[in-house]
This record gives structure tokens, C-alpha cells and sequence, in this order.
């Protein structure tokens, strides 16, 4: 079940949108605020512990997809950063179907505020 990470231990970053976080064992959720508390966007990430992708919205951009590369982890080399690249398979059915089994401890309008844009 997703559950929000206590707001000291999210990153804010100057000048941009207030943020939200909520994890379980398969979403990592972000959801941005504006000064008025009002949504702005999210950004989920699912299957965290397998092959991870992430969905993203904006007003700007509508919806977006992609994997996660998690960077190479060679031996000897300096763990790479995690970046999204392009993935275009996304099964909105099963992905909101699990959202819904996973987000009932979560802030009800947050968890509308996704279902909404889903």
C-alpha cells in the first residue's frame, strides 16, 4: 500500500512546484503542487523492484512513458545515474487497476486527483 514519505525527507528544488512523495514496493509516486496547494503533475514510477518505467503529466505535455535505465553497475566503474528513456508499451488497464489496489492510505484527493488524469 502507497504511503507518504514524510515532507522533511522529500527534496524540494528552488523555484520549482512544491513536492509530494508516496512509495510502496511497486509505485514511487511524485506529485507537484503550486503555491495554493492545487496539482500541477505527477510523475509514477511502477514495477520499481523489476523493470522500471515511469508515467509522467503535465499540463504542458499530457502523458508521457518511458524506462527507467538504471545505469551501468559494472564492476570497477562508478554506478551510472538513472534517466528515462523511450518506451512506448504501457497498459493503462492493469496499470490504474493496480494504482487503485495500492492507494487507499494515500490523501483521498491525491489519489483522485491521479485516477482523474488516468
Amino acid at each position: 500500500m502507497l504511503r507518504e514519505i514524510p515532507n522533511h525527507m522529500v527534496s524540494q528544488i528552488r523555484g520549482e512546484p512544491h513536492r509530494r512523495w508516496f512509495r510502496d514496493s511497486y509505485f514511487d509516486l511524485l506529485v507537484w503542487e503550486d503555491e495554493a496547494g492545487e496539482f500541477t503533475g505527477f510523475q509514477m514510477c511502477y514495477d520499481i523492484s523489476g523493470m522500471p518505467k515511469a508515467i509522467t503529466w503535465s499540463p504542458e505535455n499530457g502523458f508521457s512513458h518511458h524506462r527507467v535505465d538504471l545505469g551501468d553497475d559494472a564492476p570497477g566503474k562508478v554506478k551510472g545515474t538513472p534517466i528515462l528513456v523511450a518506451n512506448g508499451k504501457f497498459d493503462p488497464d492493469e496499470f490504474t487497476r493496480r494504482f487503485r489496489k495500492r492507494c487507499g492510505n494515500i490523501d483521498p484527493e491525491v489519489a483522485a486527483y491521479i485516477l482523474g488524469k488516468l
